[in-house]
């Protein structure tokens, strides 16, 4: 197995990194009412590029004016001024030497805040477990979503592409992010007891993937071979932290090698301990399941790696890069700090309420 440190250079697809650390993708819902990225999003994703990191994943960006936005003051990529809002905070990064790709979402039945549509859609029409997110301005359980249809689905894969398209070739991006993960539409499609279809789109674990995998070929086909283009994907889900696929490693092994073969540059990996055994009884990590499986993918991985000596012992497991969340919203100069020998600040969960907004105190004096 290859060791690779965190502070040597690597690469997405065409995309030179300056190191092996990315901001993960957070939603903070901050931009205005009508889904434009503000100063305050621009000043906080500046932040990260200035403090070391070598990528930064945009936070979920809804893709459509239909049921894609998941919360209320989320940004959307489906207007110029969306599209111009996005821009500002691209050239930002990129004039910190920074990189910064699209995560492009539909929220499907996990909608709490759509400005354009009331109710939600998603594969069947089962309630999702769990409860509305309150620090994103959700009350109660969530609703019974209505079951798309197939010109629906159609319409969501165009979306997708669409949203990319903008994200690269107009807001300025350097690469696409396809959320896949967490519970949102694709996981829901991807999920067992969310997804009841007895048609193409349900059936077995390869079959609730081919939503997953139709999204990627049409992002593919719209952006060119030239574009990083890759995917989120997760065990847990926002509203089912302890989800786990059915069938182990025989599931993890089908997953794997379909996504090897999509035609995506890099996996995005989510586990809440990263190291952790994938599944009971098995000791492989979902990143050593994701390296055997799919060797030649870039693997990212995210987890709980804000302390060094786990973020290196998920690279020596096969990771290729390591994404921080809660580490990177302690410390926005985690990379400068680690690099230099220096102590990092603890996580104050207090930061992401009463709502998850940006605070005044992450924000440059």
């Amino acid at each position: 197995m290859k060791t690779l440190s965190l502070f040597t250079p690597g690469h997405i697809g065409n995309v030179a990194l300056k190191n092996r650390l990315a901001v993960a993708p957070m939603t903070r819902v901050t931009a205005s009412e009508e889904g434009i990225a503000s100063e305050r999003m621009k000043a906080y994703y500046e932040d990260f590029a200035r403090g070391g990191f070598g990528l930064m994943i945009s936070e979920g960006i809804y893709i459509d004016k239909a049921w894609s936005q998941t919360y209320a003051f989320q940004a959307g990529l489906t207007s110029p001024e969306q599209v111009a809002g996005w821009r500002k905070i691209t050239d930002a990064v990129h004039q910190q030497n920074g990189r910064i790709f699209a995560q492009i979402q539909h929220s499907g039945a996990l909608s709490q805040g759509n400005h354009f549509l009331d109710g939600t859609v998603g594969p069947s029409a089962v309630r999702p477990v769990g409860k509305q997110m309150t620090f994103y301005r959700g009350e109660g359980e969530y609703p019974v979503p209505r079951e798309l249809n197939e010109e629906e689905i159609q319409s969501i894969i165009d979306s997708f592409a669409d949203a990319a398209s903008y994200a690269v070739f107009d807001a300025g991006f350097d690469g696409v992010e396809i959320h896949g993960a967490n519970g949102y539409l694709l996981d829901q499609f991807f999920t067992d007891y969310t997804n009841q279809r007895t048609d193409y789109w349900g059936g077995d674990i390869a079959g609730r993937l081919r939503l997953s995998l139709e999204v990627i070929k049409a992002v593919r086909k719209r952006v060119g071979q030239a574009i990083p283009v890759g995917i989120r994907i997760s065990q847990g889900k926002v509203n089912d932290f302890f989800h786990k696929w059915a069938n182990g490693e025989d599931d993890a092994r089908v997953v794997f090698m379909l996504l090897a073969e999509s035609g995506n540059d890099y996996l995005h990996l989510t586990e809440f301990e990263a190291w952790q055994p994938a599944f009971p009884e098995n000791p492989r990590s979902l990143v050593e399941l994701a390296r055997k499986y799919a060797p030649r993918l870039t693997i990212m991985a995210n987890g709980s790696l804000h302390d060094v000596s786990r973020a290196q012992q998920v690279m020596d497991m096969g990771a290729d890069l390591i994404s921080l969340g809660r580490g990177a919203l302690a410390n926005h100069d985690w990379p400068e700090r680690v690099a230099a020998g220096e102590a990092v600040r603890e996580f104050d969960s207090t930061i992401l309420g009463p709502i998850a907004d940006i605070k005044d105190a992450e924000l440059p004096g």
